[in-house]
């Protein structure tokens, strides 16, 4: 699937939009909603229990024709088959994009280089459901014969994001029996406050590094194996307090872990699509597996409705075609997450790697530098904090921030009034934005001049609203694969290869060349910037270490 293509800017698709919304550019919501009273329920789309309702987006039924034949030029379809069918649509690591497998059901097939993987899958699947059982039980027994009631998830980037926005959002479907804690930063603080009142006796620590060289997660890793046989008194305990997930067996049998104890993942699967892989482990024992069944079947649902659902009824590709029209064509910059749902509220942190770091690039797919934009900056937080803190930007700042409001019908905790006045925001949230309030408006509701300008609203802010009726596996695994195959269809549109990271190696290699120097005073070779060079000298003065 490589081979050159012409940039999306050149692309007549492209243009045609262009000069559709230099012709549109003074309509606001206010009018299309007047001139079309069924907008509301034309602009809704429905499919594996989300509604979305993205009528409050600066679109006529004409930027919808246009932005649809840009996805069907841009070969959004072809490209999606592609992926499905296994191909090394990860061009410059020449590898296939397959995390679809991972969910699929055991009768599927999806093959990579000759090789069925599904069998593979559900192998590691199995297993983990017997790890995951034997803990929740209390048939695994550590090293002093104590059962264990301690998770202690040890990852980075996806290896840490996915499986701990997972876990806050279905703790109400967990073991409360078990305490879960996740390590990533390397910063030493990290590991002391998520340990501090644990009991080695009791705990299991999941060390998730496909290459098992991750150096945040070996140094996290190496720590905590020393914490364990300090406190345990046995080296031979590693083998009863450590599981492993990685491709990488030698190097895990050589830090100690029982190959027993090692579960399994694939070059095909990239670290920020890796939840519903061995990765996910922490998030089964959390809450079993039969609610983590219950998830990867919302996210094959998902799939196949991607794969299969017209355009014009395919969320994935919807909500892909509105974000383009925002940030390429109404130079929006960013776009916030806000779920209004507490359990959710790691969400936009997920979302932010899983867009950011696919999407992220400065050259398309055949290495040459990109003539447009590409991925946006994406932020949030959960509702009705946000409301309290950066809504005033989004309402009355200079900047355009498009929103993706995420609600639920149903609370995992009714109390009162509470769930009711949550979802009385998140509906007046983007009707707010949408309309705005107008001077004339302010004016015959007494409001004195003076003030008037303060407290005018534009409007004309584009929203979408995702809709469910509760925050359960299905659901959350159905939007984490909405919003994959969101960014996935972008970057086909943008040239993009979605699936690789280069940029995430630069800064990792220099951090390798710096820390000998902060340690010992070495100059590395050949010498660094003079600002670099003067701020190790001051770093090393403070620790006490003299000067380089």
């Amino acid at each position: 699937m490589s081979g050159a293509q012409a940039s999306p800017g050149s692309a007549p698709a492209w243009r045609a939009l262009a000069e559709h919304r230099r012709a549109v550019k003074d309509t606001s919501l206010r009018e299309l909603f007047a001139a079309d009273p069924a907008r509301g329920e034309r602009l809704g789309c429905e499919a594996v229990g989300w509604y979305l309702d993205y009528a409050k987006n600066l679109v006529s039924d004409e930027t919808l024709r246009l932005l649809f034949a840009l996805a069907e030029s841009a070969g959004v379809q072809s490209r999606r088959d592609a992926m499905f069918r296994g191909e090394k649509i990860n061009t410059s690591e020449d590898r296939a994009v397959l995390h679809v497998a991972l969910r699929a059901p055991r009768d599927a097939s999806l093959r990579v280089d000759g090789r069925d993987v599904i069998p593979d899958v559900h192998a590691v699947l199995d297993r983990m459901k017997r790890c995951a059982e034997q803990i929740r039980s209390g048939a695994w027994a550590g090293h002093s014969g104590r059962r264990i009631r301690n998770i202690v998830n040890i990852g980075i980037g996806g290896s840490d994001l996915g499986p701990r926005m997972a876990c806050e959002a279905l703790r109400h479907r967990a073991d409360r029996s078990l305490r879960l804690r996740f390590v990533a930063n390397v910063d030493g603080t990290d590991f002391a406050e998520a340990t501090r009142d644990l009991d080695a006796a009791e705990t299991l620590f999941v060390v998730c590094s496909k290459s098992f060289t991750t150096l945040e997660t070996l140094t996290n890793a190496r720590t905590a194996r020393a914490w364990c046989v300090q406190r345990l008194g046995s080296e031979r305990a590693v083998a009863k307090h450590f599981v492993a997930i990685s491709t990488h067996a030698e190097a895990v049998a050589q830090f100690g872990i029982d190959a027993g104890n090692v579960f399994e993942f694939w070059d095909w699967v990239g670290g920020r699509y890796s939840l519903c892989s061995a990765i996910g482990l922490t998030l089964m024992i959390a809450i079993g597996p039969e609610h983590f069944r219950e998830m990867l079947a919302g996210f094959h649902a998902m799939d196949e409705h991607f794969r299969t659902a017209p355009a014009q009824r395919n969320l994935p590709l919807i909500l892909a075609l509105l974000g383009i029209w925002n940030h390429d064509f109404l130079a929006a910059q960013s776009y916030a997450v806000l779920p209004y749902d507490q359990s959710l509220a790691r969400l936009p942190d997920y979302l932010q790697q899983l867009d950011m770091e696919s999407n992220g690039k400065c050259v398309d797919r055949d290495g040459r530098p990109l003539a447009h934009g590409s991925g946006p900056i994406v932020w949030g937080q959960a509702g009705t904090n946000g409301q309290h803190a950066f809504y005033q930007l989004i309402h009355q700042g200079t900047r355009l921030v498009p929103c993706d409001f995420i609600g639920f019908a149903n609370s995992a905790h009714p109390i009162g009034r509470h769930h009711d006045l949550l979802m009385a925001n998140f509906l007046a949230q983007p009707e707010a934005l949408a309309f705005g309030r107008t001077a004339r408006e302010l004016a015959d509701a007494g409001v004195p001049q003076a003030l008037i300008p303060h407290r005018s609203f534009p409007g004309n802010r584009p929203t979408n609203t995702l809709l469910a009726e509760a925050l359960e596996p299905r659901s959350l695994g159905a939007l984490v694969a909405l919003y994959e195959h969101k960014i996935f269809a972008q970057g086909v549109i943008w040239n993009i290869d979605s699936f690789d990271q280069w940029g995430v190696e630069l800064g990792k290699s220099l951090a390798e060349r710096i820390a000998p120097e902060l340690e010992s005073g070495v100059c590395a070779q050949p010498p660094h910037d003079s600002s670099t060079a003067a701020l190790i000298r001051r770093y090393r003065s403070l620790r006490g270490r003299g000067g380089a």
